[in-house]
């Protein structure tokens, strides 16, 4: 049975635990050390679904700082699923995603294109006991910014806990068992990569890239 190669994009501010939440799903570990992602970088994890489909998730890791988010263009084209990331104890990571949302549209050049584009929220922290986001509020959210076309689509909400390993599968394992048709235009790698491995970009490669394409991608 062939294999299924899907680019999986994840997006959000700064701290909201992007990296602590692939490295739970990829690697099963946490660590309280934080180190803000420069850049982008991917690893991929190949997944055996049910009906013996593999699929094999690349996850893209983008940088939440603003300084950084004028490399989108280059991050989030080719991209078959974006997942917005938010803090349930920090109202604001939860407030900007309509911005992230916006972004990620115009950057990756879709636009209108193609309003059932699926993006996935997924609210980390939930084992921290200050939250401010309820559920409630992020299925508002979803149903908000949810598309019609014909029939409604509506944005799926998971919530996780990356520390404790809590649920954190299942918002890609959705993405695994539903999105079907990949888009293949992977302009940064040309292709995949082994299951498990990672390729990092950063700011100066990326910049030197862009001026060598000429803008190209």
């Amino acid at each position: 049975m062939g294999k299924q190669l899907l680019k999986v994009v994840l997006i959000g501010d700064g701290g909201v635990g992007k990296t602590s939440l692939r490295n739970q799903f990829i690697h099963k570990r946490f660590t309280n050390a934080y180190k803000a992602t420069i850049g982008a970088d991917f690893i991929t994890k190949e997944i055996e679904l049910e009906d013996g489909k593999r699929v094999s998730l690349q996850i893209w890791d983008t940088a939440g700082q603003e300084r950084f988010q004028s490399l989108g263009i280059a991050f989030y084209r080719g991209a078959d699923a974006c997942v917005l990331c938010y803090d349930v104890t920090n109202y604001l990571t939860f407030e900007h995603l309509a911005r992230w949302r916006r972004e990620f549209l115009n950057q990756a050049g879709i636009g209108d294109s193609n309003p059932d584009f699926p993006f996935v929220l997924l609210g980390n922290k939930i084992d921290i006991d200050e939250r401010v986001v309820s559920r409630r509020q992020a299925k508002g959210f979803a149903q908000e910014h949810s598309t019609v076309t014909g029939s409604k689509v509506e944005m799926p909400c998971f919530e996780a806990s990356a520390k404790d390993g809590i649920r954190v599968e299942d918002a890609f394992l959705y993405i695994a068992k539903t999105v079907r048709i990949p888009q293949m235009e992977l302009d940064m790698v040309g292709g995949g990569s082994a299951p498990g491995s990672s390729q990092r970009l950063d700011w100066d490669a990326e910049s030197e890239a862009r001026k060598r394409s000429k803008g190209c991608c």
